[in-house]
């Protein structure tokens, strides 16, 4: 069970509670009045599918049936208005539950290559289920730079109010230079990409960050470097009253556990993690207040810590095990270029 990757920078075992940034969930900007000039600059919508590219079929099913240009249109807007210039690639057409790691690459390489082509500023639609796994992903691999705006809905495009359209337009209307990592756009807000988490499943505001970022920022430098994810594994496995540590499959790459309180596990399931070969990560599955390994005992979270276990900090499961899947594909890229193996 040895500690997280190294010398790949990532948090400390518990992260930093009280930094003051600056920074804040901010309310998304309203509609901006159209300058008179056109923009030297262009905006790139990457469209994935998700609730904001889906429509009903006969059986009233939603399916992502839209294409980015279809997206825009939805929301009034083209791909040549007056004051701005959008180039629109499908780079998927998924519900986002459907998404794997493959996905989650293609998506960052089609940001990087948009930003390298000269956007300054790139737009992700994308389906609100996994959204905030694939912004953790771009948050952590990708370099800072113009903003990458991640967005989506909560109603489908034939809805008779889609909220889709208001949220692709604040988006848009986000000022370049505010923000150099990604974010999430969602629901009148503006969410710090790492943190952002889906607290509702059907409310406009459904995401919410996993920290006060007016407060503090527990978010690592990125590591700025594209690296594959597609063949790593990293499960998640939850503590529970009873639980004994068999759902660890000792073949994984890296684990996160999801445990209780403040960051401890059952007696029973130390054993296992003590023979687990891979990087551990603990969060919580209490939704606030994070990780802070303080209990004693075979299980305490403060024995977990000495053992070598990671804290998840006030991340949620699903995005630290993002963080450390990118932390993993990382160190392997770097491995195989010091072995002279050809990356991937």
């Amino acid at each position: 069970m040895p500690a997280s990757p190294s010398p790949l920078p990532g948090p400390a075992a518990d992260r930093p509670t009280g930094r003051s940034t600056g920074q804040t969930t901010s309310p998304a900007p309203g509609p901006a009045t159209a300058p008179t000039t056109r923009s030297p600059g262009y905006t790139v919508l990457l469209a994935t599918g998700g609730t904001i590219a889906c429509t009903q079929d006969s059986h009233g099913d939603l399916r992502p049936t839209l294409g980015g240009r279809g997206v825009l249109k939805n929301a009034g807007l083209d791909t040549d208005s007056e004051h701005r210039e959008i180039r629109v690639v499908d780079v998927a057409q998924l519900d986002s539950s459907a998404l794997t790691l493959s996905d989650i690459d293609r998506i960052l390489a089609a940001i990087a290559g948009a930003r390298d082509q000269g956007a300054d500023r790139v737009i992700v639609t994308h389906g609100t289920d996994t959204l905030e796994e694939t912004a953790m992903a771009a948050d952590r691999l990708l370099p800072p730079g113009g903003p990458v705006i991640f967005t989506g809905a909560q109603r489908p495009a034939d809805d008779c109010a889609p909220d889709g359209p208001a949220n692709l337009r604040a988006a848009l209307d986000i000022p370049l230079g505010k923000h150099t990592r990604p974010v999430v756009c969602f629901g009148g807000q503006i969410i710090p990409a790492y943190g952002a988490t889906k607290n509702h499943t059907t409310a406009d505001a459904g995401f919410g960050c996993a920290y006060d970022p007016r407060i503090e920022d527990p978010a690592p430098a990125p590591l700025g470097q594209l690296a594959p994810l597609a063949g790593l594994r990293v499960d998640i496995v939850p503590a529970y009253a009873g639980a004994d540590g068999s759902a660890v499959d000792p073949t994984a790459d890296g684990l996160v556990v999801v445990a209780l309180g403040s960051g401890n596990i059952p007696p029973a399931m130390r054993g296992t993690l003590d023979r687990f070969a891979g990087p551990v990560v603990v969060c919580s599955r209490v939704p606030a207040g994070g990780v802070h390994f303080r209990y004693g005992g075979p299980g305490g979270g403060a024995e977990l810590q000495r053992a070598g276990v990671r804290s998840g900090g006030t991340l949620r499961p699903a995005q630290a095990r993002i963080e450390l899947l990118c932390e993993l594909a990382v160190e392997r890229q770097r491995n195989r270029s010091s072995a002279g193996a050809p990356t991937i």
